[in-house]
Parts: structure tokens; sequence; C-alpha cells
């Protein structure tokens, strides 16, 4: 191992980091929003399958490149696979970087709702507030969008220019916990509500006669995009890992805390929804709407302990982001590092503030600049955030995921694989030649229908 480039000092170090990394606002927002838009169950069901199918045995094919070769995605693939296929984790670290510049944005109004929350929790919720007209005021301003976003950027930067062990993991090792802890308490207090039963039978009794094939897509979309796959996070994450842990192990248990977040988030959202009368025509519109719109008020209204979860809930939203903003920017900077041979602190610095750059031409398109929020390359998706947004989405993540999973599945040979998922510390449920069979045939024909989608004109963002 490069002990320059710094490593994970635990196999729980690297647990807490990996499944900081893929829990994100995805499972917090877009999976009980997705879930509620394709009728629960038999979505639900056929998430899970997706999730075993497809997303775990690519999340362990990236980590094993990572971790054979100890080098950033370009680096990583380039040697692991091929010269050329420095091409594809050069897109992955774009990628990041784009999504980065965006999602770091959204990251920022968490910011803004705990403070809010804070007040009303102490001086009680105004009696007359339109949240959906408030919520469109703030995406309007855009001073207060830059200062938040910065803010947000700042911490990411912060933590990042520490390095593997003093920054990220150390961020991780105290803020997961602490994410568990919320959700635990936020799902205790849903579960003791009315349209608990309504939620979990809605979650957890398929009914295939409301499932359609663009609901299939979407539970594929879904468990790809929530396990931070096609970027070169887990690649750069790998590369941290040590020889002597196992990557078979790790991967099972993010993807298992992964998917148990979501499906709290999910209870949690619709505890609510279906105690709350006429609550169903709400979240109807977005998921934004969902998250910032109607929830504020519910949790003074309706949400038992409310007062004391509601600053705690947009901790945990605040928390989940900062994971993966970190691991986004790793991308970038892990990149940095290595091809362009300049120091950590430097590189990190360099980085954010060309993510910067960006998150200013994004944040200034929600209505502060009508000449970007009017630009639309997309049909249907005007302005530079909702561009960006739609760009990673539904093209770069689905075509690095795809030219990621050919390369490991067909282009790396058995014995290179083999030798790093197979060794002393192998848990006994992985079958090598299960996962070699869903690398190679499953999960890119999966990945494949995405890109297939996106073409006919599905859209993922």
């Amino acid at each position: 191992m490069n002990q320059s480039r710094g490593n994970w000092s635990s196999n729980l170090g690297f647990i807490l980091a990996a499944t900081g990394s893929a829990i994100g606002l995805g499972n917090l927002w877009k999976f009980p929003f997705i879930t509620w838009e394709n009728d629960g169950g038999a979505f639900v069901l056929i998430y899970l399958i997706c999730i075993a199918a497809v997303g775990l045995p690519i999340m362990m094919g990236e980590l094993l490149i990572g971790r054979k070769t100890q080098k950033s995605p370009v680096g990583a693939l380039r040697e692991a696979i091929g010269p050329i296929w420095g091409w594809v984790g050069a897109w992955g670290v774009i990628a990041g970087f784009v999504i980065l510049s965006y999602y770091a944005i959204v990251a920022g109004w968490s910011l803004l709702y705990f403070t809010k929350a804070v007040g009303w929790s102490l001086q009680g919720f105004p009696d007359v507030l339109d949240a959906g007209s408030a919520f469109g005021e703030l995406a309007g301003n855009g001073s207060k969008q830059l200062i938040l976003t910065g803010l947000f950027l700042g911490m990411t930067v912060g933590a990042v220019y520490f390095g593997v062990h003093n920054g990220i993991e150390r961020v991780a090792r105290i803020s997961l916990p602490i994410l568990f802890v919320i959700l635990l308490l936020l799902l205790l207090s849903a579960l003791s509500m009315s349209g608990s039963r309504d939620a979990l039978t809605f979650i957890f009794r398929p009914n295939f006669s409301e499932l359609d094939s663009g609901s299939v897509l979407m539970a594929l979309g879904q468990a790809f995009f929530s396990l931070s796959l096609g970027m070169g996070a887990m690649i750069t994450y790998g590369s941290y890992v040590a020889r002597n842990r196992s990557i078979v192990n790790a991967a099972g248990v993010i993807v298992i805390l992964d998917t148990l977040i979501a499906l709290s988030a999910a209870i949690i959202m619709f505890s609510v929804i279906f105690t709350v009368p006429g609550m169903t025509e709400q979240v109807e519109g977005s998921a934004v709407g969902m998250l910032f719109i109607a929830l504020p008020e519910l949790f003074y209204d309706v949400v038992p302990f409310g007062r004391f979860l509601g600053p705690l809930f947009y901790v945990l939203v605040a928390l989940a982001a900062l994971t993966s903003t970190i691991s986004l920017l790793e991308v970038v900077v892990s990149y940095v590092i290595d091809e362009v041979k300049i120091s950590r602190p430097r590189a990190t610095i360099v980085s954010g503030g060309l993510t910067f750059v960006l998150s200013i031409l994004a944040a200034l398109s929600l209505g502060a600049v009508p000449a970007l929020s009017n630009f639309e390359f997309f049909a249907g998706k005007p302005g530079v955030f909702n561009t960006l947004d739609h760009f990673a989405a539904n093209w770069m993540l689905p075509t690095g995921g795809l030219l990621v999973t050919l390369g490991v599945g067909w282009f790396m040979s058995r014995q290179s694989t083999e030798s790093e998922l197979i060794d002393e510390n192998t848990p006994s449920w992985f079958d090598y030649r299960l996962w070699r069979f869903c690398i190679r045939y499953i999960a890119p024909v999966a990945v494949t229908a995405i890109v297939i989608s996106v073409i006919l004109g599905h859209d993922f963002s």
C-alpha cells in the first residue's frame, strides 16, 4: 500500500465512511418520494432485489479495483483494466465534481431549516406561514443561497483537508452514530402515530397489479444511484482499504445499512402522510415538497415530541448530506493528488474552490438570475441547476457505471478479481461464482436498461 495516500485505521472506520458516502439525500427524500409515486410494496420488493443482484455486485467490483491498485479512479482503472480505461475513471471524477456542485446547494438548505426549526421549537410555529412561498423565496435569494452553499462546502473541504484518517474517517465516526440515533428516535416517534400501520402495509405488502415497467426501471435506477456507484467514490474509498480486510464483508454491511436507512425514512414519511388528513395531496408535486415544505409544520402539529425532533430531523439531513459531499470531493481530490502530484491541502482547496465556482452558477439559476434560470439545454429542464442534475443522473452515472461493470466482469481476469474477493476473511455467505455471474450478465443488462430508458426519454434526475 502506498502509505502516503493514507488508509482507514480500521474496518469500522472504512464501513462508516463508505456507508456515509452511500447514505444521502437520496435515502431521506428521493426513496420515500419515488416509493410513494410507485405505490409502495411491489416497488420496494423489486428495489430490494435490484440492490442484491445489481447494486451489491457493482459495489464489490468498484471496491476491488480501488483496493487492488491503491489509486484514484483514473489510475486505478488504467492499471486494473487497461490504458484506455483511464478515460472512464476521468468520466467518474467529472461526475463527482458536477454532482457536488449542485448537491451542496440542497445540502445548504438543511442548515437554514435547522436554524428555523430551533426557532420554531423555542418560540412556537407561526400561526400563518405559507411554507411553499417561504421556500420559493429562499430559492430565489441569490445571496442567501451562496452563503449556505459556501458554508456547506467549507465544512466539506475542512473534513477532506485533514486526510483519510484524521479528516474523513473522524467525521464519519462522529456523524454516523449520531445519524443512526436521530433516525431511531424519529422512527420510534413515527411508529407511535396512528398512520404507522397503514404506512407499514403500504411499504411492505406487495401488490403486483400496481407494478409496471416504469416502476421496475425506477427501482433499478434507485438501487444503482443510492449506493454512490458510477462516479468513482467506491473506487477511491477502496483504495484506502488495507489488504487484510474483507471488502466483501464491508460491502455487505454498507448495502444493508444503506437500505435500512432508506426504508426507515420511508416509514417515517408515510406514517406522517397517513396520519394527517389531506396530506397525500401535498406530496404529489416533488420530493422537495415532502422535505422542506410539507414536513416542517407537521413536526409541531402532528409528530410526537416534534418540538424536540424537528431540529434533529434537519441535523439528520445535514449529516447525511455532509458524508456524501465529503466522498464526492474526495473523488476529485484523490485524482488531483495522484495525477497532478500536489499536496492534499492544496489539492483540497483548489478542488473545493473550483466546485464553488460551478455552484455559484447553479445556485443563482434557481430564480436569482433570469439568464441562468432560463438556460435550457435539455428540454423541460430550465436552469443550470436542473441541467447539471439531469446530465449527471441520466447520462454520467449510468454510462460510467456500465463501463466499470463491463470492465470488471469482462476485461479483468478471473484470477485478478477472485484474489481480491476471496481470502481468509471472506464471509461464508459469499459465493464468487454467483458474484461473477451477476457482474458479467445481470448487472450489465440492468444498467444498459437504464441507459436505453434514458435515450427513450425516461428521467432519473
